[in-house]
């Protein structure tokens, strides 16, 4: 993964450098005009949210199993601080598109509610990480759980509760116009989380170095 960092970062950032030129050229929505562009960076944060969560997730259930607990444990906290990125573009572009889509920057409906609390667990997760101390590793690591299990319930809540958010539906339904400058973007964005992923993870990795080494040195 590590050699193939710098192709994977020209291609993210190829592919983000044309995003606005895809994105400009896509029809404006009928009703919303031209602050629906906004829909092709909220939704890409959105699902590279959710796919740190799930990472964090999956490398805090093998921390507990007791498998590659560094390696693991590692991934889980560089997942977290990802999730932390892409919740914040999530969080702040999602309003400024509401606003003039709903009228109000802000509803607590459950996607918006439950989204939010996904993103203070990931807060939780690095914040106990780094100031919890002693056994710190495997608290967080329930919180990294809670906050996978949260992912099907945000995904899936605005088809099974009314909401003003717009239904799972909506994206398969796209016109070709619309859907490949999405499409375009989700793989930009997925391009750069691998970039991040990999770069934090390895700086991570050689923190625990160092840091053991120093240990060792002191005995």
């Amino acid at each position: 993964m590590r050699r193939a960092v710098p192709g994977l970062l020209l291609v993210a950032t190829a592919m983000l450098a044309a995003s606005p030129f895809m994105i400009d050229a896509a029809p404006p929505e009928v009703t919303m005009g031209l602050v629906q562009k906004i829909f092709y960076v909220h939704l890409p944060s959105a699902m590279l949210f959710m796919v740190a969560s799930v990472v964090c997730g999956t490398s805090s259930a093998i921390y507990l199993l007791g498998g590659r607990r560094l390696g693991a444990d590692r991934a889980a906290f560089t997942a977290a601080e990802l999730a932390i990125v892409f919740g914040l573009i999530t969080l702040v572009t999602g309003p400024l598109w509401g606003r003039k889509a709903w009228g109000v920057w802000w509803v607590w409906d459950v996607r918006l509610t439950s989204t939010l609390v996904m993103w203070l667990l990931s807060w939780s997760y690095v914040l106990l990480r780094r100031f919890g101390g002693a056994g710190s590793e495997t608290l967080s690591a329930g919180v990294g759980l809670f906050g996978m299990a949260l992912v099907p319930f945000v995904y899936w809540s605005v088809n099974v509760w009314r909401t003003l958010h717009p239904k799972t539906s909506v994206v398969p339904t796209l016109p070709a116009s619309m859907g490949k400058p999405l499409w375009w973007s989700v793989a930009a964005f997925a391009c750069l989380f691998a970039v991040l992923f990999a770069t934090r993870a390895r700086l991570e990795r050689l923190r625990t170095d160092v840091d053991m080494a120093l240990a060792d040195a002191d005995e």
